[in-house]
């Protein structure tokens, strides 16, 4: 069932677990980092946990954040206790709706296939991405299905997607950390020159949930 967040008692969990998924050379990691500073800046207690798939640029990376107002809980969060989903890559979002989705799962997803060597090859085939964004509507809270990429060129290269998503994880209702936590955390991270480049991935993120709450 597909309902408005609100103020969801998922978002005031505690720990908040939030999962980010993608491929090597999405900027997975950055983000993870990027949040759970952000977060201790805030006074949580944060613990990240990585994964990684056979090849550093193009196997598939996970990264476990979760949050707390009360202690450092382990780094990997239970089976299908995920709160919240970050996907960059839809293949990668699907499978971890069945290792850490449940009903009350909102994922926040990047629309765009990457396309895995095997795949390219033509051994084996793509599932399609209209039957993935079904999948993960119809066993969620909520899809916020979003076509990101794009954007991210506009804005200098693909690599700019982490950042476009991490500014819609902030936007949603409830969400611990706003979009100045993230400033914040970015400037302590990046260089000067860098710095406006992110804002304003973080402002195309945000306005991607709010055109899509309206």
């Amino acid at each position: 069932m597909n309902t408005g967040i609100g103020n969801s008692t998922d978002m005031a969990a505690d720990p908040l677990n939030l999962i980010i998924t993608g491929v090597g050379g999405q900027g997975n990691v950055l983000a993870s980092q990027i949040l759970g500073r952000a977060a201790v800046q805030r006074g949580f207690n944060v613990t990240i946990g990585e994964t990684f798939g056979l090849s550093q640029r193009g196997g598939a990376v996970m990264s476990h954040v979760r949050l707390s107002t009360k202690k450092n809980y382990g780094p990997i969060i239970p089976p299908n206790r995920g709160h919240l989903v970050m996907g960059l890559e839809p293949l990668e979002t699907l499978r971890i709706l069945a290792e850490y989705g449940n009903p009350e799962t909102v994922f926040v997803v990047n629309s765009r296939p990457i396309h895995p060597l095997n795949v390219i090859s033509g051994d084996v085939a793509y599932p399609d991405v209209a039957w993935i964004r079904e999948t993960l509507e119809g066993a969620s809270r909520r899809l916020f299905w979003l076509d990101a990429t794009p954007l991210a060129v506009e804005l200098g290269g693909p690599i700019m997607l982490n950042m476009i998503m991490v500014g819609a994880l902030c936007a949603l209702p409830g969400f611990p950390l706003d979009s100045g936590d993230i400033r914040g955390a970015l400037a302590e991270v990046f260089p000067e020159s860098k710095l406006e480049q992110n804002y304003r991935a973080l402002e195309t993120g945000g306005s991607l949930v709010s055109h899509d709450e309206n």
